[in-house]
């Protein structure tokens, strides 16, 4: 069990957030997490690619930024550059190539906006171990 984190720098992660068993941070391009964000078992945020028209097979780094209350659903993955707005939902399995605005619902690859979410947001995800 655990998480996978792929630098040893560019990581903040805000009050109460969460990231559940085998997600995968690629953190050297940065990923900042706001408060009260839920990341789900096995999501996986990427910051570093390559570019497919480059005769060297050039790398790059962009970071991602996720905003406070918002959930990323499981086996999700956040491509980099991406920035997930305050509140904001992606649905399990979804791949997001693009930015997601302020309490949007996105699902499907890619992810595309399915619905809107309640704005009046007040949870912690301040979880308990099941089993000790």
């Amino acid at each position: 069990m655990g998480v996978t984190f792929d630098a040893r720098k560019g990581f903040v992660i805000g009050e109460n957030s969460v990231v559940n068993e085998f997600a995968r941070m690629d953190t050297r391009g940065g990923i900042v997490l706001g408060r009260n964000v839920s990341v789900s078992s096995r999501a996986t945020i990427l910051t570093a690619s390559h570019d497919p028209n480059s005769e060297h097979f050039a790398g790059y780094e962009q970071g991602v930024a996720v905003g406070d209350f918002a959930w990323i659903g499981l086996n999700a993955v956040i491509m980099p550059g991406v920035t997930i707005g305050e509140g904001a939902v992606v649905a399990a399995g979804a791949v997001v190539t693009r930015s997601v605005k302020p309490f949007d619902i996105v699902a499907g690859v890619p992810a595309k906006p399915v619905g809107r979410r309640n704005t009046d947001l007040r949870y912690s995800t301040r979880y308990q171990r099941l089993f000790k």
